[in-house]
């Protein structure tokens, strides 16, 4: 059973950056596709970025292109999403997920998740 620990999030002001790690555990986290999604309060869990498993693709949604940006570190069975130029609507609870046949932008894909880190960016 593959196992998913995110940290890095926080309270962060607007324009300001923060970086979310996953740790994967209990699997072959270096043939899984990763993905990156989160949820505000009253909406529904939405994709943020994907990146295959190594680490030469990434997809990522129009609303955090060119601030985010997904990576990978096999060796240290790590997923990371780097967040620059946050702002008030980024503010959500971020979960990693882990596919074991793919990296795309479908939440009903993904095999396995994390418990989530919360992400408030302040105004």
């Amino acid at each position: 059973q593959v196992q998913l620990v995110e940290s890095g999030g926080g309270l962060v002001q607007t324009g300001g950056s923060l970086r979310l790690s996953c740790a994967a555990s209990g699997g072959t986290f270096r043939t899984y596709g990763m993905g990156w999604f989160r949820q505000a309060p009253g909406k529904e869990r939405e994709f943020v970025a994907a990146i295959n498993w190594t680490g030469a693709r990434t997809n990522y949604a129009d609303s955090v292109k060119g601030r985010f940006t997904i990576s990978r570190d096999n060796a240290k069975s790590t997923v990371y999403l780097q967040m620059n130029s946050l702002k008030r609507e980024d503010t959500a609870v971020y979960y990693c997920a882990a596919d074991e046949s793919s990296y795309g932008d479908r939440r009903e894909l993904y095999d396995y998740w994390g418990q989530g880190t919360q992400v408030t960016v302040l105004s």
